[in-house]
Protein backbone atom coordinates (compact mmCIF):
# COMPACT_ATOMS: atom_id res chain seq x y z
CA UNK A 1 0.00 0.00 0.00
CA UNK A 2 1.26 3.49 -0.80
CA UNK A 3 0.40 6.53 1.28
CA UNK A 4 -0.32 10.16 0.48
CA UNK A 5 0.65 12.51 3.32
CA UNK A 6 -1.19 15.74 4.13
CA UNK A 7 0.21 18.04 6.83
CA UNK A 8 -2.07 20.62 8.39
CA UNK A 9 -4.60 17.84 7.92
CA UNK A 10 -7.20 19.09 10.39
CA UNK A 11 -6.95 22.67 9.13
CA UNK A 12 -8.96 24.47 6.49
CA UNK A 13 -7.16 23.69 3.23
CA UNK A 14 -5.59 20.43 4.45
CA UNK A 15 -8.92 18.86 5.40
CA UNK A 16 -10.52 19.94 2.10
CA UNK A 17 -7.57 18.38 0.28
CA UNK A 18 -8.14 15.08 2.12
CA UNK A 19 -11.82 15.29 1.12
CA UNK A 20 -10.74 15.77 -2.50
CA UNK A 21 -8.24 12.91 -2.33
CA UNK A 22 -10.94 10.63 -0.91
CA UNK A 23 -13.36 11.66 -3.67
CA UNK A 24 -10.79 10.43 -6.20
CA UNK A 25 -10.31 7.15 -4.28
CA UNK A 26 -7.04 8.08 -2.61
CA UNK A 27 -8.01 6.64 0.74
CA UNK A 28 -4.61 5.67 2.17
CA UNK A 29 -4.03 9.13 3.63
CA UNK A 30 -1.61 9.89 6.45
CA UNK A 31 -2.93 12.94 8.32
CA UNK A 32 -0.30 15.07 10.09
CA UNK A 33 -1.24 17.82 12.57
CA UNK A 34 -1.33 18.60 16.29
CA UNK A 35 -4.90 17.24 16.66
CA UNK A 36 -5.32 19.25 19.89
CA UNK A 37 -8.15 21.52 18.69
CA UNK A 38 -11.59 19.90 19.02
CA UNK A 39 -13.34 22.20 16.58
CA UNK A 40 -10.60 21.75 13.97
CA UNK A 41 -10.75 17.98 14.35
CA UNK A 42 -14.40 18.08 13.20
CA UNK A 43 -13.00 18.83 9.73
CA UNK A 44 -11.79 15.22 9.58
CA UNK A 45 -15.03 13.49 10.53
CA UNK A 46 -16.01 10.97 7.87
CA UNK A 47 -12.69 11.29 6.02
CA UNK A 48 -10.81 8.13 5.05
CA UNK A 49 -7.47 8.26 6.86
CA UNK A 50 -5.08 5.39 7.53
CA UNK A 51 -3.21 7.02 10.40
CA UNK A 52 -2.96 10.31 12.29
CA UNK A 53 0.59 11.39 13.11
CA UNK A 54 1.52 14.26 15.43
CA UNK A 55 3.54 16.87 13.53
CA UNK A 56 6.39 16.60 16.05
CA UNK A 57 6.58 12.83 15.46
CA UNK A 58 6.22 12.96 11.69
CA UNK A 59 9.87 12.98 10.64
CA UNK A 60 10.58 9.96 12.86
CA UNK A 61 7.52 8.26 11.33
CA UNK A 62 8.78 9.09 7.83
CA UNK A 63 12.23 7.62 8.55
CA UNK A 64 10.50 4.29 9.17
CA UNK A 65 7.74 4.43 6.53
CA UNK A 66 9.30 6.36 3.64
CA UNK A 67 9.17 3.44 1.21
CA UNK A 68 5.37 3.49 1.31
CA UNK A 69 5.01 7.27 0.87
CA UNK A 70 3.95 8.23 -2.65
CA UNK A 71 3.45 12.00 -2.26
CA UNK A 72 3.56 14.71 0.42
CA UNK A 73 1.33 17.79 0.53
CA UNK A 74 2.87 20.05 3.18
CA UNK A 75 -0.02 22.43 3.88
CA UNK A 76 0.52 22.82 7.64
CA UNK A 77 1.86 26.14 8.92
CA UNK A 78 1.31 28.84 11.47
CA UNK A 79 -0.93 31.02 9.29
CA UNK A 80 -1.79 33.89 11.64
CA UNK A 81 -0.74 37.10 9.88
CA UNK A 82 -0.94 38.96 13.21
CA UNK A 83 1.57 36.61 14.89
CA UNK A 84 4.73 38.49 15.82
CA UNK A 85 6.62 35.67 17.55
CA UNK A 86 9.25 35.36 14.82
CA UNK A 87 10.98 32.45 16.54
CA UNK A 88 7.75 30.43 16.47
CA UNK A 89 7.04 31.34 12.84
CA UNK A 90 10.57 30.44 11.74
CA UNK A 91 10.38 27.15 13.63
CA UNK A 92 6.98 26.07 12.26
CA UNK A 93 7.03 27.63 8.80
CA UNK A 94 10.64 27.92 7.69
CA UNK A 95 12.74 25.34 9.55
CA UNK A 96 10.07 22.61 9.57
CA UNK A 97 9.67 22.97 5.81
CA UNK A 98 13.45 22.82 5.31
CA UNK A 99 13.50 19.49 7.14
CA UNK A 100 10.54 18.33 5.03
CA UNK A 101 12.43 19.25 1.85
CA UNK A 102 15.59 17.44 3.01
CA UNK A 103 13.63 14.29 3.85
CA UNK A 104 11.92 14.39 0.44
CA UNK A 105 15.33 14.70 -1.22
CA UNK A 106 16.74 11.82 0.82
CA UNK A 107 13.77 9.50 0.20
CA UNK A 108 12.93 10.72 -3.34
CA UNK A 109 9.38 11.77 -2.48
CA UNK A 110 7.52 14.42 -4.54
CA UNK A 111 6.50 17.49 -2.51
CA UNK A 112 3.90 20.23 -2.85
CA UNK A 113 4.12 22.86 -0.11
CA UNK A 114 2.14 25.95 0.85
CA UNK A 115 3.73 29.31 0.32
CA UNK A 116 1.62 32.49 0.48
CA UNK A 117 0.70 35.66 -1.38
CA UNK A 118 1.71 37.41 1.87
CA UNK A 119 5.25 37.13 0.45
CA UNK A 120 4.38 39.91 -2.03
CA UNK A 121 3.97 42.63 0.60
CA UNK A 122 2.42 45.74 -0.93
CA UNK A 123 2.97 44.34 -4.39
CA UNK A 124 5.70 46.83 -5.27
CA UNK A 125 7.02 44.30 -7.81
CA UNK A 126 3.57 43.13 -8.87
CA UNK A 127 2.11 39.68 -8.23
CA UNK A 128 4.15 37.73 -10.73
CA UNK A 129 5.53 34.31 -9.70
CA UNK A 130 8.80 34.89 -11.56
CA UNK A 131 11.34 33.14 -9.34
CA UNK A 132 14.02 35.73 -10.12
CA UNK A 133 11.92 38.34 -8.27
CA UNK A 134 11.53 36.32 -5.06
CA UNK A 135 14.74 37.50 -3.31
CA UNK A 136 13.63 41.13 -3.76
CA UNK A 137 10.12 40.73 -2.26
CA UNK A 138 9.29 42.67 0.92
CA UNK A 139 6.59 40.94 3.00
CA UNK A 140 4.64 43.15 5.41
CA UNK A 141 4.61 40.83 8.42
CA UNK A 142 6.64 38.05 10.04
CA UNK A 143 4.28 35.39 8.65
CA UNK A 144 4.99 36.54 5.08
CA UNK A 145 8.70 36.74 5.86
CA UNK A 146 8.75 33.17 7.20
CA UNK A 147 7.17 31.92 3.97
CA UNK A 148 9.41 34.00 1.70
CA UNK A 149 12.54 32.87 3.56
CA UNK A 150 11.71 29.28 2.74
CA UNK A 151 10.99 30.07 -0.92
CA UNK A 152 14.37 31.83 -1.20
CA UNK A 153 16.12 28.91 0.50
CA UNK A 154 14.42 26.34 -1.75
CA UNK A 155 15.50 28.12 -4.90
CA UNK A 156 19.15 28.04 -3.78
CA UNK A 157 19.24 24.29 -3.14
CA UNK A 158 21.41 22.18 -5.39
CA UNK A 159 19.48 19.09 -4.34
CA UNK A 160 15.71 19.06 -4.71
CA UNK A 161 12.95 16.47 -4.41
CA UNK A 162 12.20 14.45 -7.58
CA UNK A 163 9.31 16.84 -8.13
CA UNK A 164 8.33 19.87 -6.07
CA UNK A 165 6.01 22.87 -6.20
CA UNK A 166 5.48 25.79 -3.85
CA UNK A 167 2.01 27.35 -4.05
CA UNK A 168 1.48 31.02 -3.21
CA UNK A 169 -2.09 30.89 -1.92
CA UNK A 170 -4.00 34.15 -2.30
CA UNK A 171 -7.21 34.86 -0.29
CA UNK A 172 -8.66 31.38 0.06
CA UNK A 173 -12.25 30.99 1.33
CA UNK A 174 -14.63 28.09 1.65
CA UNK A 175 -15.86 25.26 3.90
CA UNK A 176 -13.89 23.86 6.85
CA UNK A 177 -12.68 27.23 8.13
CA UNK A 178 -15.22 27.24 11.02
CA UNK A 179 -12.41 27.08 13.61
CA UNK A 180 -10.40 30.04 12.29
CA UNK A 181 -11.98 32.85 14.37
CA UNK A 182 -10.43 36.21 13.44
CA UNK A 183 -8.36 34.63 10.65
CA UNK A 184 -11.42 33.23 8.83
CA UNK A 185 -12.26 34.60 5.38
CA UNK A 186 -14.27 37.79 4.88
CA UNK A 187 -17.01 35.60 3.36
CA UNK A 188 -17.48 33.78 6.66
CA UNK A 189 -17.33 36.99 8.70
CA UNK A 190 -19.86 38.62 6.36
CA UNK A 191 -22.18 35.62 6.59
CA UNK A 192 -22.25 35.70 10.40
CA UNK A 193 -22.56 39.47 10.62
CA UNK A 194 -25.41 39.59 8.12
CA UNK A 195 -27.22 36.69 9.80
CA UNK A 196 -26.89 38.39 13.18
CA UNK A 197 -27.56 42.04 12.28
CA UNK A 198 -28.95 42.09 8.75
CA UNK A 199 -26.08 44.40 7.82
CA UNK A 200 -22.35 44.40 7.11
CA UNK A 201 -19.60 46.80 8.17
CA UNK A 202 -16.53 47.01 5.92
CA UNK A 203 -13.24 48.80 6.45
CA UNK A 204 -13.16 52.34 5.15
CA UNK A 205 -10.47 53.15 2.60
CA UNK A 206 -7.59 55.24 3.91
CA UNK A 207 -6.05 55.42 0.44
CA UNK A 208 -7.33 58.18 -1.88
CA UNK A 209 -6.91 55.88 -4.89
CA UNK A 210 -9.64 53.56 -3.62
CA UNK A 211 -13.22 54.36 -2.64
CA UNK A 212 -14.66 52.79 0.53
CA UNK A 213 -15.19 49.05 -0.01
CA UNK A 214 -13.37 49.08 -3.32
CA UNK A 215 -10.15 47.69 -1.86
CA UNK A 216 -9.43 44.66 -4.04
CA UNK A 217 -8.19 41.15 -3.39
CA UNK A 218 -7.75 37.96 -5.32
CA UNK A 219 -10.31 35.70 -3.62
CA UNK A 220 -9.96 32.03 -4.57
CA UNK A 221 -12.40 29.24 -3.68
CA UNK A 222 -10.88 26.35 -1.76
CA UNK A 223 -12.35 23.82 -4.21
CA UNK A 224 -10.21 25.38 -6.96
CA UNK A 225 -7.17 25.26 -4.67
CA UNK A 226 -7.50 21.52 -3.98
CA UNK A 227 -8.21 20.79 -7.65
CA UNK A 228 -4.91 22.52 -8.46
CA UNK A 229 -3.11 20.41 -5.85
CA UNK A 230 -4.50 17.25 -7.46
CA UNK A 231 -3.40 18.41 -10.92
CA UNK A 232 0.16 18.87 -9.65
CA UNK A 233 0.12 15.47 -7.97
CA UNK A 234 -0.69 13.85 -11.32
CA UNK A 235 1.49 16.22 -13.42
CA UNK A 236 4.80 15.80 -11.52
CA UNK A 237 6.96 17.89 -13.79
CA UNK A 238 7.76 21.61 -14.15
CA UNK A 239 8.96 22.00 -10.56
CA UNK A 240 8.87 25.54 -9.18
CA UNK A 241 6.92 28.20 -7.31
CA UNK A 242 3.45 29.05 -8.57
CA UNK A 243 0.75 31.59 -7.79
CA UNK A 244 -2.57 30.10 -6.79
CA UNK A 245 -5.35 32.66 -6.96
CA UNK A 246 -8.38 33.19 -9.16
CA UNK A 247 -6.35 35.54 -11.34
CA UNK A 248 -9.03 38.23 -10.98
CA UNK A 249 -9.02 40.93 -8.30
CA UNK A 250 -12.48 41.73 -6.89
CA UNK A 251 -13.65 44.33 -4.38
CA UNK A 252 -14.86 43.70 -0.86
CA UNK A 253 -18.14 45.29 -1.94
CA UNK A 254 -18.49 42.63 -4.67
CA UNK A 255 -17.84 39.91 -2.12
CA UNK A 256 -20.32 41.22 0.47
CA UNK A 257 -23.01 41.80 -2.15
CA UNK A 258 -22.58 38.16 -3.21
CA UNK A 259 -23.17 37.07 0.41
CA UNK A 260 -26.31 39.22 0.72
CA UNK A 261 -27.57 37.75 -2.55
CA UNK A 262 -26.85 34.15 -1.50
CA UNK A 263 -28.78 34.76 1.73
CA UNK A 264 -31.64 36.55 -0.03
CA UNK A 265 -31.20 39.54 2.31
CA UNK A 266 -31.40 43.19 1.10
CA UNK A 267 -28.03 44.97 1.06
CA UNK A 268 -27.13 47.11 4.06
CA UNK A 269 -23.43 48.05 3.98
CA UNK A 270 -21.66 50.69 6.08
CA UNK A 271 -18.01 51.53 6.77
CA UNK A 272 -15.76 51.69 9.83
CA UNK A 273 -12.16 52.85 10.16
CA UNK A 274 -9.47 50.26 9.50
CA UNK A 275 -7.84 49.47 12.88
CA UNK A 276 -4.77 51.63 13.40
CA UNK A 277 -2.52 48.63 14.16
CA UNK A 278 -2.98 47.16 10.68
CA UNK A 279 -3.56 50.33 8.67
CA UNK A 280 0.02 50.78 7.47
CA UNK A 281 0.28 47.06 6.58
CA UNK A 282 -2.98 46.98 4.66
CA UNK A 283 -2.98 45.70 1.08
CA UNK A 284 -5.33 47.62 -1.21
CA UNK A 285 -4.85 45.37 -4.21
CA UNK A 286 -3.75 41.79 -4.88
CA UNK A 287 -4.16 39.83 -8.10
CA UNK A 288 -2.40 36.59 -8.96
CA UNK A 289 -0.74 36.42 -12.35
CA UNK A 290 -1.79 32.86 -13.26
CA UNK A 291 0.08 32.60 -16.58
CA UNK A 292 2.76 30.26 -15.24
CA UNK A 293 0.36 27.61 -13.89
CA UNK A 294 -1.76 27.78 -17.05
CA UNK A 295 1.38 27.39 -19.18
CA UNK A 296 2.10 23.93 -17.74
CA UNK A 297 -1.32 22.67 -18.77
CA UNK A 298 -3.69 23.48 -15.92
CA UNK A 299 -6.74 24.61 -17.89
CA UNK A 300 -9.58 24.15 -15.40
CA UNK A 301 -11.94 27.10 -15.11
CA UNK A 302 -12.07 28.54 -11.61
CA UNK A 303 -15.26 29.60 -9.81
CA UNK A 304 -16.16 33.25 -10.19
CA UNK A 305 -16.48 35.07 -6.86
CA UNK A 306 -20.28 34.94 -7.16
CA UNK A 307 -20.28 31.21 -7.94
CA UNK A 308 -17.90 30.38 -5.09
CA UNK A 309 -19.72 32.50 -2.51
CA UNK A 310 -23.12 31.09 -3.52
CA UNK A 311 -21.87 27.51 -3.22
CA UNK A 312 -20.14 28.18 0.11
CA UNK A 313 -23.09 29.99 1.70
CA UNK A 314 -25.92 27.78 0.48
CA UNK A 315 -24.25 24.35 0.63
CA UNK A 316 -21.99 24.76 3.67
CA UNK A 317 -22.41 27.81 5.92
CA UNK A 318 -26.21 27.75 6.31
CA UNK A 319 -26.24 24.22 7.75
CA UNK A 320 -22.56 24.15 8.85
CA UNK A 321 -21.67 21.35 6.47
CA UNK A 322 -18.11 20.19 5.94
CA UNK A 323 -16.28 19.45 2.70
Amino acid sequence: MTYDVVTGAAGFIGSCLIGKLNSENFNAVIAVDKFDHDEKNLNLQGKKIIEKVDRNEFFSWLDVNFEEVEFIFHIGARTDTTEFDTKLLWQLNTDYTKTMWQKCVKYQIPLVYASSAATYGLGELGYNDDEQLIPALKPLNPYGESKNEFDKWALKQEQAPLYWAGLKFFNVYGPNEYHKARMASVVMHAYHQIKKTGAMKLFRSHNPQYKDGEQMRDFVYVKDVVDTCMFLMHHRKDSGIYNLGSGKARSFLDLVRAVFKALGVPEDISFIDTPADIRDKYQYFTEANMTKLRAIGFDQKFHTLEEGVHDYVTNYLIDKHYY
